[in-house]
Order: structure tokens, then C-alpha cells, then sequence
């Protein structure tokens, strides 16, 4: 991915304030497209986040690509809603190693208090790794 515009002010200073990306290995916030929608992270694996034989611990793999869909819930509302998982379902197809990966999502069906978003994780080869789906809800982000 080339050519990617930043990512809005907003989740600019949510990350500055949380570290939770940090914690996660995420790495920057590729893109966050409004009207589709969508979004993809970069994060890194390191050997500090894998069990046995240098698998990821799946856990990582899960908060990926849930950081995805929130992403892409939050593009898609312009920042005016807290995604909250309701419910989360992640099928892991092969083992994540240590290294760089793209969690992109997008959003299936979206309603005034609910969505339904999909996400996947890929390999820098492009290799899917695993697959997400969570039903949202979509709360009132409060007044600052």
C-alpha cells in the first residue's frame, strides 16, 4: 500500500493519550476510508507476544483486528461514536510469526445502534492469517 493519506487528527490524539497501540505493537493506521466504510493498521510481532515455537499468542491476533473495525466504525461516523464489541468471533486459519501485518476491516451492515464488521489479518506475503467478525454497538462519543 502506497500513497496512503494520514489518519485523521482525531484518532491522532486518541492514540497519543492511550498507548494501547503500543501495547499492542501497533504500528501506524494505514487507512481510514469514510464512505467505504474501511480501515487497515500495520502492526508488528514480536518474540515478546509469541508462545511456543514463535506463534503469536492469539490474543494479539484478536485485539488486531479489533482495532480495525473499530477504526472502520469510527471513519464511517466521523468520530462521533465509541465502537463497543458486543460480540467478537475470530477464526485463526495459520499461525502469525513474529513480523509486520495488515489487519484491515469494513463494515457488512450498519444500522443506528448496531453494525456488523469483518475484519482479516494478512502476512506481508498477503497471506491470510485470520479472519474477525463483531457485532458493534454504536455509542454517543461524549462531550469533551
Amino acid at each position: 500500500m502506497t500513497d496512503l493519506p494520514p489518519a485523521p487528527a482525531a484518532l491522532a490524539i486518541d492514540e497519543a493519550i492511550d498507548g494501547l497501540n503500543a501495547s499492542l505493537g501497533i504500528v501506524r493506521t494505514l487507512y481510514m476510508d469514510a464512505e467505504k466504510g474501511r480501515a487497515a493498521l500495520e502492526c508488528k510481532a514480536e518474540m515478546r507476544m509469541c508462545h511456543s515455537g514463535g506463534v503469536v499468542q492469539g490474543g494479539f491476533v484478536t485485539g488486531w483486528i479489533d482495532a480495525a473495525m473499530a477504526r472502520a466504525v469510527m471513519a464511517a461516523t466521523d468520530f462521533a461514536v465509541l465502537p463497543m464489541s458486543l460480540e467478537i468471533k475470530i477464526s485463526f486459519f495459520r499461525p502469525a510469526a513474529p513480523g509486520l501485518h495488515i489487519a484491515e476491516a469494513w463494515i457488512e451492515r450498519r444500522g443506528r445502534s448496531t453494525a456488523f464488521v469483518e475484519g482479516e489479518l494478512r502476512d506481508a506475503a498477503g497471506e491470510v492469517l485470520a479472519k474477525g467478525t463483531s457485532t458493534i454497538r454504536l455509542l454517543p462519543r461524549p462531550a469533551s
